[in-house]
């Protein structure tokens, strides 16, 4: 009898860790999350049952951030989003490709004729994904998250790895409610320029930093156009002198009031319930 009571206690518990589990990760509010992915980019947004990844970072390391933040039991992505093929972008994709399903992949026509690059190319293929470019105009939405498209240019370009492989890089707005997020892969000061020129840069909340924190590849005028409230740089060891402190103090001057380095500050993670967001640590 003891052990019957034993085992149906057991059971109690099981079922209720699986109710509190279930509870924890279906709360209705959004998340958005710089992932401490090592030297490279890494970026989960999630809402409800829709997740979307922005980048891979350089290796596996990425999977850690999607276990910690997705539920054990949701093996599914619904969009990967490449920004561009370095390896410290897509090298991690072909362990989540690998792990997960992943029902669509959205990327620039760049191309990287590395052997790793050729790997994950493969497995794409092979799994049959449904494989979407981006261009500037292209507006996405996935349940309530809106993702617009503001570079590259045309998919007539063809960039590929010996051109400008940072100014194709996937430049993009992520909008939840009244929330919106910049995230601008590796592009450099002559992306910027022209998209500040165009008119393409809008004011929002969050500014992902551009290709790490090199002095190369942010400008005054992205700051002041965007005017963010917080900016995440992701950045791990290296020896590029990442991030620079240009444009530590470049952030100082343009007064934001939270800059985060995954580096130092591990994952950060933004909530939003659409009406207003707010940084969780």
């Amino acid at each position: 009898m003891r052990i019957w009571k034993i085992v149906y206690m057991l059971e109690l518990l099981v079922i209720a860790s699986l109710v509190l589990a279930f509870f924890s990760f279906n709360n209705r509010k959004f998340k958005l999350i710089s992932c401490d992915a090592g030297q490279g980019n890494a970026t989960l947004a999630l809402y409800g049952n829709t997740q979307i990844l922005i980048d891979g970072g350089p290796d596996a390391k990425v999977l850690d951030c999607l276990g910690s933040y997705m539920p054990y039991w949701d093996n599914t992505l619904e969009l990967v989003i490449l920004t561009h093929p370095d390896k410290d972008h897509f090298g991690g994709l072909i362990d989540v490709f690998q792990r997960y399903e992943i029902l669509n992949l959205l990327k620039s026509k760049a191309t990287n004729s590395s052997q790793d690059y050729q790997v994950l190319e493969n497995i794409v293929g092979g799994k049959g994904i449904n494989t979407l470019y981006a261009v500037d105009g292209l507006d996405l939405r996935l349940g309530k998250i809106y993702l617009d498209i503001l570079n590259p240019r045309g998919l007539d370009e063809g960039i590929i790895e010996e051109k400008d492989l940072n100014n194709s890089s996937v430049v993009l707005v992520l909008r939840f409610g009244e929330f919106k997020a910049l995230l601008t892969g590796d592009v450099e000061i002559e992306g910027i320029n022209r998209l500040a020129f165009e008119g393409k840069i809008p004011d929002v909340d969050f500014l992902q930093v551009p290709h790490h924190g090199s002095k190369n590849n942010i400008t005054s005028g992205l700051l002041r156009l965007s005017s963010p409230e917080v900016a995440v740089i992701s950045v791990g060891e290296n020896s590029y002198g990442h991030p620079n402190k240009e444009v530590l103090d470049l952030l100082k001057t343009y007064n934001i009031g939270k800059v985060f380095i995954t580096i130092q500050d591990k994952d950060v993670v933004i909530e939003s319930s659409g009406a207003s967001w707010w940084v969780k640590k």
